[in-house]
């Protein structure tokens, strides 16, 4: 009876018993070729287009189990821009001496938000990191700042990164066990939604605002919670935006811009997400 109490026992062999038994045959020129490998360890095969409805149930099953079995159950989404450095580094993304001022300005975000992030990973820490952990980007720039100051208290964060020709690669602050790659924006859009209990916006380019625009449309529709989103930068962000102009062309409804709140620090985010949550 012994195998009976093994957990996930059954009587049919597992998959990865299957996968060293079909390694373990003799090398022939019919195990040699590609039609006798096991269809899920075929990578040719799995990268087929026909096969884009499997891979997009993969690449939402990968992250939900891991965080799942992490035990945590909710986050709080960093976004904002790879392009802005840490006060002192290069302004890599630069194109002319006007970018580069602007840049080396805007690094003060990068430290606000390292700064949220530590304050989120402490309050964190009451849960033993269940509630409220730091998820970013994964990339370089405030993503970074995020997953940073996480690390400075010892807190775990998420990286959701996503493969793209220029920009992407795991900043070196992730937790190795909870960073993640994606081919799929839109299955790496709803990891970020699905347990988040806070938004910040740091400033940043097409791609911050797509992932705010996106999360406050589902908040507007009523598919998602209502949770304090909040942008930092007020000078940046009323220049960048003009919700009062929306709602008074009548494209919004009036009060739609009020989801929002525009900060400039990281104490003022975090009192807004704790009279929020009565923390």
């Amino acid at each position: 009876m012994e195998p009976t109490e093994k957990a996930g026992w059954t009587p049919l062999p597992h998959s990865d018993e299957d996968l060293e038994r079909a390694r373990s045959v003799p090398e022939t020129p019919q195990t040699r070729s590609s039609t006798y490998r096991l269809a899920w360890n075929d990578e040719e095969f799995m990268t087929q287009r026909e096969l884009r409805p499997v891979r997009l149930q993969l690449e939402l099953l990968k992250p939900e189990m891991i965080l799942a079995e992490r035990g945590i159950r909710s986050t709080v989404i960093l976004f904002g821009g790879a392009r802005i450095p840490e006060p002192g580094g290069d302004a890599w993304a630069a194109k002319n001496e006007e970018q580069k001022k602007n840049l080396e300005a805007n690094s003060r975000y990068y430290e606000e938000a390292r700064s949220f992030a530590r304050l989120c990973s402490q309050h964190s820490a009451s849960s033993y990191y269940r509630e409220f952990v730091v998820v970013t980007g994964g990339g370089p720039g405030v993503m970074e700042a995020g997953n940073r100051g996480a690390n400075d208290v010892g807190a775990p964060s998420i990286g959701l990164n996503i493969v793209l020709p220029h920009e992407q690669a795991p900043n070196l602050y992730v937790t190795p066990e909870l960073c993640f790659n994606f081919h799929y924006f839109a299955i790496r859009k709803m990891h970020f939604v699905m347990r988040a209990k806070a938004v910040a916006v740091f400033p940043g380019g097409f791609g911050t605002m797509d992932e705010f625009f996106e999360t406050l449309t589902l908040i507007q529709t009523g598919r998602m919670e209502r949770v304090p989103i909040v942008l930092f930068g007020k000078e940046f962000w009323h220049r960048a935006i003009d919700l009062d102009y929306l709602a008074e062309q009548g494209t919004i409804s009036p009060g739609d811009q009020d989801i929002i709140d525009f900060v400039d620090s990281a104490d003022e985010a975090w009192a807004i997400i704790s009279r929020f949550y009565n923390l």
